[in-house]
């Protein structure tokens, strides 16, 4: 049974709950073989109705005239080319962007007709006569089509199909001519398939994967299903290769030559993600030859967890939606290698396909370079949660063929990739009869590998238990079995598929998750929420992200919440997860000379990492050396000496760096890059000494000098030092919200950005109270509040001087009932336009209290516009954490203001106000002043990931005490 509009001019097939007709079954996907092939991608003529029956068919047929069309360029969306011409991008979470009203769509439905025209070439078979795709004919094959299309060849009608990220195929042997073949394809944007792809993305319709033309020789094999399995007892492979047609199988390497079906079992290198050892192979039948890449490993649930050849794995892992600036979901290899270089250089091991099988290319470069994969099925329904579920194709009859369809052309096009070790039936989309239907069918095609969905928290359908965004404790008792779900029940083995939202500033909490992963096994890691932002390149903006489109429905930037930038350049969140997930543990006492080092892989021994350490005296290294760390197994530990310190570094902090780096070139990264590193303290940095024996005293244009300082006698405000002018000194507890301080709506009680402006910290008003200029100290007594509250900071700035540095000492004792922590407690004030930054603390990227595993501590230099960090919407950004010392330079031939710190303070440089941070939409809106704001904070709030998932854990929070803290200036 199918549903249909009941008006005859729509076309009817758009509202079809059905998979869609004509196309052949699914089947193996392999990027090339011996048979002829013709790529069809390229720039192909565009025509754009408004409506799904604005035009007829006519297009179709051979000779029809399109000259007056439009070009696109396919693989592409249409709503990324045209300038505008051709539609708008739209963004939502959850909400579909039309009436849920299933399977219905609205009459205002995007049509793009497309026409490809192409001759064979000249040594492409002969044609043959109609057939299945396997018997001397051809196919045309589509590998991706959002949302719906329809398919004609030289004016024969094809068929139709829905399920966007998904391939299909159509036998066309029989229509083919040497030349002026015409190919024609109609896309809607909206169909019946769209309530099925509610996912958290960009919604652009058009042919945005590959499209081709393959030569089925007679003989050749329609399907085919390695299974490679690795008995780690045994260290043999087991292999069979299924083919429709008989054959044979080739593996040189392994000096075997047997027939298709056939099974032999042979001494073999395992693959791992860790391992990647794939073995070349050939499947030879009658009409072709296929290139294999075989990998023998073995996926089992044991003692509930998931091991794989025989040892547990923990996920250290990353969602991935497909994204390009430019093409959107149309990548290219080049772009997908990339993806796949950057999370293995930066430790993640694992990839979960948010929400829909990726371009298999992506899975072949998994295979090679050793990614585990959870490949998830092209279905979410979320937008449903609206009206409780009501009306959920999920739990809907009518609709399981359409979801056995997408599960069927998953597992079928990826099967043999042994990067595959989960299946996901798909994401978001509630409980049903039709996912119980999915999980059978895959269990009873392939019973290798295990079956995932984190929607049903009764794992009925499922191996893993797995969640969303469950904040530490829960995950913590989860390990421990203290939930009573279905962990205690079945002993699952748990993941998070999702934490860590990876929006704006963050994710914070990280290493705190990552403990908790470590110390119960059953905990087999995560996968961060997400890979990269979504961000479209734009003209006026930078970056464009939901409503810059002008759309009626939107969820603005919560599109752009990954650990890469848009172009692709990482993220401070993928450096701090870097460092969290690195898998050498090194610890040690640094005064005692040794570390430990412990091998955190779950199969790779250390053999191809390199061991040095570095002696490094006031944050600067003296001396270097390498390090003799054995070849240790997983799970193994050795405790190794360090040297002697080189140098006496007493009255001085001095510190150990151990690191651990690529001894040789590998596959995804050079010789000497960086895997994991820490530091061992050895002597604590001496306290900064400033004795007070200048006097404040008037110099005689209405101001106090003291020491270095030049004061305003009416407000006691610090208004240059050394001839430096300082710009508006004063406490300041503001900055402009991250993603995560403002949360999430549906988290109201937990939203520090929305409450801190509910106060007023965006408003602080300063009273003064007294300037007291004393014997040998400066006093200045403020009180700091906000308008139409009673709540404040009774504010003591204490100067003094030894006559060549002047120091700062703030006392800070808070009135009223604070209900909020701070959003950062410090000073502020403006110097002239300055260039560079040097300073001794972390570094070199920004850090905050729970994202500051990567800072490194050290001696650094950046550009004041460098310290940047540019997240799509502007933010809170680029403080460096523990900073001993800072010189802002103020270009050449001027001196520097050096500030020191007592304790250590975050700082930050920037060439505009919070405020105007604050008010910030996109990058663009920033413009540089003539002033550089600086901030030397003695505490800041944590960022934690409330975006989405929870807060800042409670040792992150800035409470409202009292605080007392110092900095001293000078000119070096």
């Amino acid at each position: 049974m199918s549903f249909r509009n009941t008006d005859p001019a729509d076309a009817a097939y758009v509202e079809d709950v059905s998979p869609g007709s004509g196309a052949l079954p699914p089947r193996a996907w392999y990027a090339s073989s011996d048979a002829a092939s013709l790529s069809l991608n390229g720039r192909w003529r565009f025509r754009l109705s408004p409506t799904a029956d604005a035009e007829d068919d006519s297009f179709a047929a051979p000779g029809y005239d399109c000259g007056d069309w439009a070009e696109v360029a396919v693989p592409g969306h249409w709503v990324l080319q045209g300038d505008g011409a051709f539609g708008a991008p739209v963004y939502t979470n959850h909400r579909y962007p039309l009436p849920v009203d299933p399977p219905r769509v609205p009459t205002e439905n995007p049509t793009g007709d497309h026409l490809r025209f192409f001759d064979l070439p000249a040594d492409w078979p002969a044609p043959a006569a109609p057939d299945a795709g396997g018997e001397g004919g051809a196919v045309l094959r589509f590998d991706g089509v959002e949302s719906c299309a329809r398919v004609w060849l030289n004016g024969t009608d094809l068929g139709e199909f829905k399920g966007s990220r998904l391939p299909h195929e159509f036998a066309v042997g029989h229509l083919l001519e040497p030349s002026g073949n015409v190919l024609a394809v109609r896309v809607h944007q909206w169909s019946a398939g769209s309530y099925l792809e509610d996912q958290d993305q960009w919604w652009l319709p058009g042919v945005f994967r590959d499209v081709t033309l393959l030569h089925r020789p007679a003989g050749s094999a329609l399907d085919f299903f390695v299974h490679a399995s690795y008995d780690h007892r045994e260290g043999t492979g087991t292999l069979r290769v299924d083919s429709d047609v008989d054959g044979r199988v080739l593996v040189p390497g392994l000096d075997i030559d047997v027939e298709t079906g056939q099974v032999i079992t042979v001494p073999v290198r395992p693959w791992t993600a860790e391992t990647p050892h794939l073995y070349d192979a050939t499947l030879v039948t009658g009409g072709e030859r296929v290139p294999l890449r075989i990998g023998f490993r073995t996926v089992v649930l044991e003692d509930g967890l998931i091991k794989v050849n025989g040892r547990p794995v923990l996920f250290k892992g990353v969602n991935r939606h497909e994204w390009h600036p430019e093409h959107g979901r149309a990548l290219d290899l080049a772009t997908m290698r990339e993806d796949v270089l950057l999370m293995k250089r930066h430790n993640v091991n694992a990839v979960r396909t948010s929400h829909y099988p990726p371009h298999p290319a992506f899975l072949d470069l998994c295979d090679e370079y050793g990614l585990w994969v959870i490949d998830e099925c092209d279905l979410e329904t979320h937008g449903f949660t609206g009206q409780g579920w009501r009306d959920n194709p999920v739990d809907d009859d009518r609709w399981t063929p359409a979801l056995l369809d997408r599960a069927a052309r998953m597992v079928e096009r990826d099967k043999n990739h042994p990067s595959v070790v989960v299946w996901s039936l798909g994401n978001e989309a509630g409980t049903g009869r039709g996912l119980t239907a999915m999980a059978e069918w895959i269990r009873g095609r392939d019973g290798s590998r295990l079956i995932h969905y984190e929607g049903d928290a009764n794992c009925r359908d499922t191996d893993v238990y797995s969640r969303m965004y469950a904040d530490h404790a829960e995950v913590d008792r989860i390990g421990r079995g203290l939930d009573g779900g279905p962990l205690g029940r079945r002993r699952l083995p748990f993941i998070l598929c999702e934490y860590g939202h990876a929006m704006g500033n963050g994710p914070g909490g990280l290493a705190d998750y990552q403990r908790i992963f470590e110390e119960h096994d059953r905990i087999q890691g995560g996968f961060v929420w997400e890979w990269i932002d979504h961000g479209i390149r734009d003209e006026r903006y930078g970056f464009a992200y939901g409503g810059d489109f002008g759309e009626e429905l939107h969820d603005g930037n919560f599109v752009c919440d990954g650990l890469l930038f848009p172009d692709r350049t990482p993220s401070p969140g993928l450096v701090e997860y870097k460092k969290v997930v690195e898998p050498v543990r090194i610890e040690g006492d640094g005064a005692g000379g040794t570390v430990r080092v412990t091998n955190t892989f779950d199969f790779a021994d250390l053999s191809a990492l390199a061991f040095a350490w570095s002696y490094e005296v006031d944050g600067e290294a003296v001396e270097t050396g390498a390090l003799d760390v054995p070849a240790l197994a997983p799970g193994e530990t050795a405790d190794v000496k360090l040297p002697e310190p080189p140098v006496d570094g007493r009255g001085a902090e001095t510190r150990w760096t151990v690191r651990a780096a690529l001894a040789g070139d590998s596959a995804w990264a050079p010789r000497g890059h960086l895997v994991a590193w820490a530091q061992l303290p050895v002597s604590e940095r001496p306290l900064v000494s400033v004795p007070a024996s200048a006097r404040p005293a008037p110099d005689g244009r209405g101001g106090i000098t003291l020491g270095p300082g030049v004061f305003s006698a009416r407000t006691g405000e610090l208004t240059a030092v050394d001839g430096i002018d300082v710009v508006g000194l004063k406490l300041d507890v503001w900055r402009a919200p991250t993603d995560n301080d403002d949360g999430a709506s549906w988290q109201p009680d937990a939203r520090h950005g929305p409450l801190w402006r509910t106060l007023g910290l965006h408003r602080m008003r300063h009273r003064l109270e007294a300037v007291e200029p004393g014997e040998d100290a400066l006093t200045v007594r403020t009180r700091v509040a906000p308008a139409a509250a009673e709540v404040g900071l009774r504010t003591v700035y204490r100067w003094t001087s030894d006559g060549t540095r002047l120091r700062l000492t703030v006392s800070v004792a808070p009135e009223g009932d604070w209900q909020v922590p701070l959003p950062r407690l410090g000073i502020r004030f403006g110097l002239p336009a300055g260039d560079r930054v040097r300073w001794h603390g972390g570094g070199p990227g920004e850090a905050y209290p729970d994202t500051a595993a990567a800072s490194m501590l050290g001696r650094w230099e950046a550009t004041v516009d460098e310290l940047q960090t540019p997240y799509v919407r502007p933010q809170e950004n680029g403080a460096r954490a523990d900073v001993r010392w800072a010189e802002i330079g103020q270009g050449a031939g001027r001196p520097a203001l050096r500030v020191e710190g007592e304790p250590e303070f975050w700082f930050t440089a920037r060439r505009w106000t919070s405020e105007q941070l604050d008010a910030a939409e996109h990058l663009t809106d920033l413009t540089p002043g003539d002033t550089v704001w600086v901030n030397l904070d003695h505490g800041q709030q944590g960022i934690g990931s409330q975006s989405c998932g929870p807060g800042v854990l409670p040792r992150y929070r800035l409470r409202v005490r009292p605080a007392e803290f110092s900095f001293v200036f000078s000119t070096p």
